[in-house]
């Protein structure tokens, strides 16, 4: 067994990009087996799995990332969008709020209708009437006017300066569907997929625990595709996937590797299978609810933040295959500031004691602290339970945990029925604003009704009238100091990803992307190998 750290360098970036409308090349004609313990499901909450308006979550995203298509893209390497649907986009002014794209020649739905213009236009429209509350509709909030002028052209006008517009339409929330078969004012309720993308959804037995994708042989956009058929297979468990994994029953296994099965993997000195590690921008946090009677109370928010240990969490919970966190916007990421520590230091009790003593909150302060027992793998519950360890120990909490299935668990959030919940956020796309803005803008994504002037009316459009990205720091910088201050949210840990292979898997390097995406187009197998 190989452990592979990667660092991919920047030549990997222009490279990439002088190849990103080169065509597809020759795919392996032979399948490959990917393990994961995502599960799908109809629900109150997921009333569509996986239509573009209805699905805002990374398992859903997994999916239609790889069978819808969107005008531009992510590259395998580097921040910057590329096209894909498109054959050119840009802005057409200084302001930043004109947006215009080219589409490609010859674009097909996989149900053989034309896609054109049109269809885009819809696409954003519907998006923007629907309006559901558990999707990704607040990253086309800021779009004024869409309109198709042409088969092959469409128009954006933007509210106000929006520097990561481009990033967003790189997302599945802008993804491209059919006008004669999607719905204007409601959801396709079933795990049908009508896309353009790179691979076709043949079927999905949730009962047999499998999904099969084909490649699209119609697809015209920049993605290489090395291989012709993917089938997904559903686990109830780690342990089971790993068995898998190592029974040659499956051939790669990402979502989720548990922190042991990373120690195991290593320590297991097996040569047909490769754990392969990459920096990873997905992070986990605390959100607490302003308008509960003891978690509206700032003084209580920050004693949590000055008692809870992070270095601790991560090295007895997640086996350091995690880091420390110390603020929304994670290292790595162009912005990131360290504002909790700057703030609070090391965890200090008497500090917190005197934040209480001062603001005349009764001790110990009790609370509940929920989290989601399904979604975010097994391991946390434990996370839990070492954070209200760490709370009791400290003599000025007493703590509750409550874990709560995925699909009860959102829209309970959403409905305020939590003091304190915890939640995991996977990038939309690699730019800070990503970090901050779907927390803290109107109608944001935890419908927390917590408000700061400064971040959602100065910071955040001070920073996207900005097209170099680098230029932003100062104005992200500010907002993390805010966050710090106030708690209204407080990061844990930083994850790291990791894939693991059999031998003679080819392209786990660049299968997940800086959104922790699974990019399956990247995987073919060498026939060469034993």
């Amino acid at each position: 067994m190989i452990r592979k750290t990667i660092a991919l360098p920047a030549a990997a970036a222009l490279l990439t990009s002088l190849l990103a409308g080169c065509g597809v090349e020759p795919a392996d004609g032979e399948g490959i087996i990917v393990g994961t313990t995502d599960s799908f499901a109809v629900t109150d909450s997921t009333p569509a799995p996986f239509d573009p308006a209805a699905s805002y979550d990374v398992s859903a995203w997994n999916v239609m990332r790889n069978t819808f298509q969107t005008l531009l893209r992510i590259p395998r390497s580097g921040t910057r969008p590329v096209t894909d649907a498109a054959e050119r986009c840009g802005f057409v002014d200084k302001q930043n709020v004109h947006y215009t794209c080219t589409l490609r020649k010859g674009l097909t739905f996989s149900n053989g209708h034309k896609l054109d213009a049109r269809d885009v236009e819809y696409s954003v429209r519907r998006m923007l009437n629907i309006r559901y509350a558990n999707g990704p509709v607040s990253l086309l909030s800021g779009i004024k006017k869409v309109k198709a002028t042409s088969a092959r052209e469409i128009e954006f006008r933007l509210k106000k300066s929006d520097a990561t517009f481009p990033y967003k339409l790189a997302t599945p929330a802008a993804a491209i569907v059919d006008s004669e078969t999607y719905p204007d004012d409601g959801f396709i309720k079933s795990f049908k997929i009508t896309g353009s993308g790179p691979y076709l959804l043949e079927s999905l037995d949730d009962k047999a625990g499998k999904a099969v994708f084909t490649r699209n042989p119609d697809y015209k956009g920049g993605l290489k595709i090395r291989n012709e058929r993917i089938e997904l297979r559903f686990y109830p468990s780690s342990k089971a996937m790993e068995k898998a994994l190592r029974d040659g029953d499956i051939d790669l296994m990402n979502r989720t590797i548990s922190p042991k099965q990373v120690a195991d993997l290593e320590a297991a000195g097996d040569d047909r299978v490769d754990l392969v590690e990459q920096p990873g921008q997905e992070i986990r946090y605390l959100v607490f609810n302003t308008e509960d009677e003891t978690m509206g109370r700032r003084s209580v928010r920050r004693a949590m933040a000055e008692v809870i240990d992070r270095k601790e969490l991560v090295r007895d919970v997640y086996s350091r295959t995690a880091e420390p966190l110390y603020s929304l916007v994670p290292s790595g990421v162009t912005g990131h500031r360290n504002s909790f520590f700057n703030e609070y230091g090391e965890p200090e009790k008497d500090a917190a004691r005197e934040i209480l003593e001062e603001a005349g909150v009764e001790i110990p302060v009790k609370l509940e602290l929920a989290y989601t027992t399904d979604h975010y793998g097994s391991v946390t519950e434990k996370e839990f339970d070492n954070l209200e360890k760490q709370l009791d120990d400290s003599g000025l909490f007493k703590v509750k945990t409550k874990g709560v299935p995925w699909a009860k668990y959102r829209s309970a959030a959403l409905e305020g029925k939590y003091e304190v919940y915890g939640y995991g956020w996977f990038p939309d796309f690699p730019d800070a604003d990503n970090y901050i803005a779907p927390f803290f803008e109107k109608n944001n994504f935890l419908g927390s009704t917590y408000t700061n002037p400064e971040i959602r009316d100065e910071l955040i459009p001070l920073t996207r009238r900005v097209a170099d990205r680098v230029r932003t720091a100062d104005g992200f910088g500010r907002a993390q100091d805010i966050v710090a201050e106030e708690v209204p949210v407080l990061p844990l840990w930083q994850g790291k990803q990791f894939i693991a292979a059999r031998d003679g898997i080819t392209g786990v390097e660049w299968a997940l992307n800086s959104s922790s995406v699974l990019q399956l187009w990247e995987l073919g197998r060498n026939t060469d190998a034993d």
